[in-house]
């Protein structure tokens, strides 16, 4: 008797080590496989003419550490220098898509080369791009990516705050990156058409503490990207030269992973 006692409770253990073995080996294959990449583009407006930034690589990094170690390559890279200020009416560009393995991603970024180049008012200058800011922000994914599912990721790139004027020389641009990025299924996305007869319109709203904008494009579309679930005040300012008063447009809702669309939109 006390032997079958003994073999019941030494059976009992190895079915509980096997269920527990089972659920440790179905636990680790929740993030084995790949999962689909994609990376974009867009700007949110400056005060120029046009705006040439020369990328050469996206890379992300599997932890949230702050040390410059770790860094890969998405793959499939669309290098290229891109006029930024085209970047407008909801035009992105394409700078990565890939499958990578799936798992956790702290973090993302944008590598820069030296063709970067600014135009105001009809003349070109070099922007200068410092070597400690040509693989630009290390920007906060912080999302484990699941097996067979498609992942976009859009970069916000402020000209704006990106462009630097050295003090005492207006020909003197240096490019500090100022970029934001956002998630397409964790965010939604709002877009109306705002004509001011021949003059642009800057749409923002505000989300946190800060202010997500985009100019109009010559059809009068603006695009406003990454913006999460909630309620917001859409404020749309035509140029000054129009003497046109801004319109705000109170209780705009936003959706996860949806298109808000607000049509036609008097100024």
């Amino acid at each position: 008797m006390k032997n079958l006692k003994k073999n019941l409770n030494l059976i009992a253990a190895v079915i509980l080590f096997c269920m527990v073995a089972v659920s440790c080996s179905d636990s680790d294959d929740n993030t084995k496989g790949t999962s689909r990449i994609v990376v974009k583009m867009t700007d949110a407006p400056g005060d120029y003419d046009a705006v040439f930034v020369e990328v050469l690589d996206v890379r992300i990094k599997n932890s949230s550490n702050s040390d410059d170690s770790g860094w890969v390559s998405v793959g499939n890279i669309n290098p290229g220098i891109y006029n930024l200020l085209e970047l407008t009416g909801g035009v992105t560009v394409l700078l990565a898509d890939n499958e990578i393995p799936s798992g956790f991603v702290g973090q993302i970024r944008l590598v820069l080369g030296q063709n970067n180049s600014v135009v105001k008012d009809g003349t070109t200058y070099p922007l200068q791009t410092p070597s400690a800011q040509q693989s630009g922000l290390k920007l906060q994914i912080n999302q484990t990516l699941q097996p067979n599912v498609n992942y976009t990721f859009l970069i916000d790139f402020d000209v704006n705050q990106s462009i630097v004027v050295q003090a005492g020389n207006s020909g003197n641009f240096n490019l500090h990156p100022v970029l934001r990025v956002s998630t397409e299924a964790a965010s939604g996305s709002i877009t109306g058409i705002a004509m001011a007869g021949e003059f642009q319109v800057l749409a923002s709203v505000t989300v946190g503490d800060e202010i997500v904008s985009a100019f109009t494009d010559e059809n009068g579309v603006f695009y406003l990207h990454g913006i999460p679930a909630g309620t917001y005040a859409v404020t749309l300012t035509p140029d000054v030269n129009s003497n046109l008063p801004p319109v705000t447009l109170e209780n705009v809702i936003v959706i996860n992973g949806e298109i808000t669309e607000l049509g036609n939109i008097p100024i």
